[in-house]
């Protein structure tokens, strides 16, 4: 039997790991990604480290017996960095941030377009970006707006310049999720009262993002390549 592999970042918790669950239930073979290993189908790598991203395309490569069809761009960092750090300390998270949701995506997506190419099979990119990098964040998040900006960018380029190979790539725009990630900025930011700015009333649950992901990764026709879905509860609409 002939399985659709996918690489997914970022897998242990939160969106990855509702990504895998939704995926699997399609019968999809997934290969999972953390900083930290917590499984035998998990790779561990640090996206902090600029080698991390290609060990891990590689390690994925041979575990999945040479061929990966899907990648999904999921892992993310998501902390505060406040304007009136130490300048060294802003720019060590600016970097930090910059690294690991926007350049480890860049690097794992150049792998898995040289591969498709390779091929000559075609294959999926969905980059899992954000509200954010429409309208901006907080004043303590520059670094994650500007991550999630380019991640856009990064995604629009790809689909522009491959789709006649068959290489498709799809954004997902999240606004609040019910994940951990979210939980400590939802109470900085007021809880129930940053939830007035959400006309829906209430913050995307992991399991929805997931299955917007899964359509795009599986589903979604080559013409909606380039795309970028919304899901915001309509809080930012476009």
């Amino acid at each position: 039997m002939a399985y659709i592999t996918a690489l997914v970042t970022g897998s242990s918790r939160g969106i990855g790991a509702a990504i895998t669950a939704a995926l699997e239930e399609r019968g999809v073979r997934v290969i999972g990604h953390a900083t930290s290993a917590i499984d035998v189908d998990t790779v561990a790598a640090d996206f902090a480290e600029p080698s991390a991203p290609q060990m891990l395309w590689e390690e994925a490569l041979a575990r999945a017996d040479g061929h990966i069809d899907v990648l999904i761009n999921n892992a993310g960092l998501f902390s505060p960095n406040p304007l009136d750090n130490s300048d060294i300390l802003w720019l060590d998270e600016w970097e930090d941030t910059l690294r690991i949701n926007l350049t480890a995506a860049a690097q794992l997506s150049r792998f898995a377009v040289k591969h498709w190419l390779a091929e000559a099979t075609g294959g999926r990119v969905v980059h899992v970006a954000s509200r954010a990098g429409h309208r901006g964040d907080s004043p303590d998040h520059w670094h994650y707006a500007a991550s999630k900006g380019g991640m856009l960018a990064l995604h629009k380029t790809i689909a522009r310049a491959y789709a006649h190979e068959g290489i498709l790539s799809f954004a997902v725009a999240p606004g609040f999720t019910d994940t951990a990630m979210a939980d400590d900025y939802l109470a900085s930011r007021g809880g129930e009262g940053l939830l007035r700015d959400i006309p829906l009333g209430r913050v995307a649950s992991p399991e929805e993002i997931a299955r917007i992901v899964a359509f795009c990764a599986l589903d979604a026709p080559g013409s909606m390549s380039g795309a970028t879905i919304d899901a915001n509860g309509a809080s930012y609409v476009r």
